[in-house]
């Protein structure tokens, strides 16, 4: 009779755990009933079955596993007279075929529930085995005490017996062996046979002890001995064993004992099942998962274990990290396309491997064009030197891609020490730190790591963290610089400088926190913040003061980063700050650096042009730092020179120097023939006061004046005299 298949049995859909049992068990009775010499009926022997597919159910889901059940399930079949040759075979195809899909837990893994399903189909076949045997041996005995009254048919019994356990032993789905107590191998059947490569005189007759292996676990030759002592009654295993032809057979192994009708230890059952190709494939699977898909180094998985066993090294144990970027690898793949850039990364992958060969050496692929190459050693820290070296060396010899040369450069962080002080993610975030160090420094290069650059670049991560959230918490503040009118000495207005209160650094200048905030484009918000706040405390002078020293309202400057000179919405919020306040245009002025306009197009200068006609003052901020065309400044919508703090420095000898002299003079008359307003920063001396007022400056602000400030010292100061 044939079993249905598992397709056919999969179009059910049983409605709960009870159905899909009786579902099992109906189709169990199906399969052994026509080979099973009984009085009941179909119906009847199905619900005979039912408590024994219970317990093999049970048994799957039991934690933890155990598989006496099944074994009893195995001894109660041959009670229940399932004693023809095909009722053990059809028995295993069943259990193997529905067990898992009616009865399994689908939580649980297929492979871990396929795997106990195995089991039990060993210790039913172990158990059915037994009471068989004993059964034989209770009819031997039988046919003993009647041998007078009915020899010959107890000769038919025990023949039959005997067909039927050679039918089980050798129709088995799983490797069947016999020995004695002693290990000499007295049975095994062909599935076993096959296992070890199909020649039966390379497994029958040798001794059980022949079969160790170097990967055997200790407690597994602890456990035989005690099951041939008769301590236990069964183990079970993983195991490999050697094939005739040296090739490695992985077996997931169970020994049962057998006794004797006094229960006396007499054989030992052993049951294989074949895992080698499920080893293999875990394997396969495990290295895909620790090594790179594309260049076949290991990846970020195993080099941290491999990382992690040196820095957990003993004392007096020392490592060596090198971390590596590419150089422009970004515009290799922009402009060859990102298949040109994968082939550069395996050839550069390959000359790594051949750099890093020494014991103790590794190399891994992080991701993208970042490598880590590790070497452990007691000098190790000439050994990732000279790693290092031999990396870059290598770099220098340029990569053919599409008969073309690539030269191909990159930046090393190095961070080298002893086994035990930091912690795998500490190391990879210091060379981290320090191969961005080497980059910023020209790149085609390699720098240690040092513990206080470290320090600051994690500072300025952090920095960088918290500014969004800074912003929202309103821990940015504004204090004012006056500027002073060199002819009288009194306020004409002040520039707003922004200021961070740092919960943990204290009060941050903006060379701490500006250039982080252009990189992460939080420049935008700050500015529109910084030019509210400016704004509207300039209306509220206003209406303390309405007028500065020139008769004109007292002037606000406020600072444009280069980042909110591109952004397109400068002019809307500009103006929608200026409505709000009820400011009037002409008293803001907002200060651009010289170097945010060197080689500016008519898009750039175009919002700033549209403010210049509103009223609003443009002042050209550090002017003289920037190398720029003087010719140029007729087409800039500016109003006002601001020179650079350079130039009052050389005014600080005695004498002056005077070619610095002759600059700023030169500088102060061609702005006023375009028309242009001169203010000086940095002025900290009555003596250069009074030079740049002779020069012929117009305005001045620095240290000699005031420092900066909250905004009710600049009034307090427009009401005195700045002077």
């Amino acid at each position: 009779m044939k079993v249905p298949s598992q397709a056919a049995a999969s179009v059910a859909d049983p409605d709960g755990p009870e159905d899909r049992l009786r579902r099992f068990a109906t189709i169990w009775g199906r399969a052994i009933f026509p080979v099973t010499a009984t009085s009941l009926t179909r119906s009847e022997f199905e619900r005979h079955l039912l408590p024994l597919a219970r317990r093999l159910s049970d048994a799957l889901g039991r934690r933890p596993f155990d598989t006496a059940a099944a074994h009893g399930v195995g001894a109660a079949l041959v009670h229940a007279h399932c004693t023809d040759p095909d009722a053990l075979s059809r028995t295993l195809g069943v259990v193997d075929a529905y067990l898992v899909l009616y009865c399994g837990d689908e939580q649980e893994k297929a492979e871990d529930s396929r795997a106990r399903c195995a089991r039990l189909q060993h210790a039913l076949a172990a158990g059915y085995a037994q009471a068989l045997r004993e059964r034989t041996l209770s009819e031997q005995e039988a046919i003993a005490r009647s041998a007078l009254a009915a020899r010959s048919d107890a000769m038919e019994a025990l023949h039959a017996t005997e067909t039927r356990f050679r039918a089980v032993f050798e129709g088995a789905a799983v490797g069947i062996g016999i020995a004695d107590l002693e290990g000499n191998v007295l049975e095994v059947n062909d599935t076993l046979t096959q296992m070890f490569g199909g020649l039966e005189h390379h497994v029958r007759g040798r001794k059980v002890h022949e079969w160790a292996h170097p990967e055997d676990r200790p407690q597994v030759w602890d456990l035989y001995e005690e099951l041939v002592r008769g301590e236990r009654e069964h183990f079970r295993a993983e195991k490999p064993f050697y094939r005739n032809d040296g090739t490695v057979l992985w077996t997931n192994l169970t020994v049962s004992l057998l006794r004797d009708a006094e229960g006396r230890p007499q054989y030992q059952l052993a049951l294989m099942e074949d895992t080698t190709e499920r080893r293999l494939l875990n394997l396969r699977l495990r290295y895909e998962a620790t090594h790179d898909a594309l260049t076949g180094l290991p990846n970020r998985t195993l080099f941290f274990e491999r990382l992690e066993k040196a820095l957990a090294a003993g004392e007096g144990t020392r490592f060596g990290l090198c971390y590596l970027d590419l150089d422009g690898f970004k515009a290799i793949n922009d402009s060859l396309g990102h298949s040109a850039g994968d082939r550069l990364l395996v050839e550069i992958a390959d000359r790594l491997q051949s750099c890093a060969t020494a014991p103790g050496e590794m190399v891994a692929r992080l991701g993208g064009d970042e490598f880590v190459a590790l070497t452990t050693g007691a000098d190790s820290e000439r050994e990732v030197r000279d790693l290092a070296a031999r990396v870059l060396a290598m770099l220098n010899s340029p990569v053919t891609l599409d008969g073309r040369e690539i030269s191909v450069r990159g930046s090393i962080g190095i961070v080298e020490g002893r086994a035990g002080e930091r912690t795998s993610a500490e190391v990879l975030r210091s060379a981290d730190i320090t191969m961005y160090r080497a980059k910023a420094a020209g790149g085609n290069r390699f720098e240690f790591a040092d513990a206080e650059a470290d320090a600051r670049a994690i500072t300025r991560h952090g920095l960088t963290t918290a500014l969004p959230a800074a912003l929202e918490r309103g821990e940015f503040f504004i204090e004012y610089q006056p500027l002073v009118h060199l002819g009288d000495g009194s306020v004409y207005g002040a520039e707003a400088l922004v200021r961070w209160c740092h919960p943990q650094h204290g009060v941050l200048g903006p060379d701490r926190f500006i250039p982080l905030a252009e990189h992460t484009g939080l420049i935008v918000p700050l500015g529109r913040w910084v030019l509210q706040e400016a704004v509207s405390q300039a209306r509220f002078w206003h209406q303390q003061t309405p007028l500065g020293g020139d008769g004109r309202p007292l002037r606000i400057n406020v600072n444009l980063s280069p980042t909110q000179l591109h952004h397109p919405g400068l002019v809307a919020d500009t103006v929608a700050v200026l409505e709000r306040s009820g400011l009037e245009p002409a008293a803001l002025c907002l200060e651009v650096t010289e170097s945010a306009l060197i080689g500016a197009d008519e898009d750039l200068l175009k919002p700033l042009r549209q403010l210049a006609e509103m009223g609003v003052d443009i002042a050209l901020d550090d002017f003289g730092t920037g190398y720029s065309n003087l010719a140029n400044l007729r087409r800039l919508p500016v109003s006002v020179l601001k020179l650079d703090r350079s130039f009052t420095q050389g005014m600080q000898r005695h004498p002056a120097d005077p070619v610095d002299l002759k600059i700023v003079e030169g500088i102060v008359s061609l702005a006023h023939s375009l028309e242009l307003a001169v203010t000086v920063e940095g002025v900290e001396t009555g003596a250069q006061a009074e030079q740049l007022r002779d020069l012929g400056c117009d305005t001045a602000q620095g240290w000699y004046y005031a420092r900066p400030g909250p905004p009710d010292r600049l009034h307090t100061l427009s009401l005195a005299d700045a002077v």
